[in-house]
């Protein structure tokens, strides 16, 4: 059977929070769902992998890497003013203080960009369903 929408748009709210937490696991789940067939086995590994992300303590790395992929939405409308603040923020980022995180959530919203506004990382809902 071939990938559900419902999945796909489970998988796209989810990808950059996954990718937070575990680059390995997000690799993955993009394994998983190419070729868009889908079955049991897929599903079941699918919602193994996003609890493996979700049982790792994000990183400093590996935040700052979902948050530059985020980032690559905004890059080509940013005003100057957004690329230096955006620089900063990334440049002296620190997971304990994070003001990167509420930064996108900001540029999101007011670039109403509607990919981000479902995405779990940026607007948190839940963890998973397993």
């Amino acid at each position: 059977m071939q990938v559900t929408r419902e999945q796909q748009q489970e998988w796209a709210a989810l990808k950059y929070d996954v990718m937070a937490h575990s680059q390995r696991e997000y690799n993955a789940i993009r394994q998983l769902f190419k070729g868009n067939e889908w079955n049991e086995e897929k599903e079941g590994s699918y919602r193994q992998l996003i609890q493996n992300a979700y049982d790792t303590v994000p990183t400093r790395g590996s935040l700052l890497n979902a948050y530059q992929h985020v980032w690559g939405y905004f890059k080509r409308i940013a005003t100057p003013e957004e690329l230096v603040r955006y620089r900063e923020l990334s440049e002296h980022f620190s997971p304990t203080t994070d003001e990167l995180l509420p930064f996108l959530r900001e540029l999101t919203v007011k670039y109403q960009m509607k990919y981000l506004l479902n995405s779990n990382l940026l607007f948190p809902t839940k963890k998973t369903d397993s």
